[in-house]
């Protein structure tokens, strides 16, 4: 039995273990800082991505801000 669920990330189909937002950014090995994510065409606040849970087939838009000059 797989724990994983598979959304749509970026457009592509991905199986991933976690279970709300916050979850998986810290599975893709990114700073949360410095993202913005959107889940099924809504932007979900920083502040909310601990609390905002992921389910099978979610549409999740994820930018990653690079900065430097």
């Amino acid at each position: 039995m797989s724990d994983k669920i598979v959304i749509q990330l970026n457009g592509e189909e991905r199986q991933v273990a976690a279970s709300t937002l916050a979850a998986l950014v810290s599975e893709l090995g990114l700073e949360q800082r410095m993202i913005a994510i959107e889940r099924n065409l809504e932007v979900v606040p920083k502040s909310q991505y601990a609390s905002t849970p992921l389910q099978s087939h979610d549409r999740i838009e994820l930018v990653h801000m690079i900065g430097g000059g």
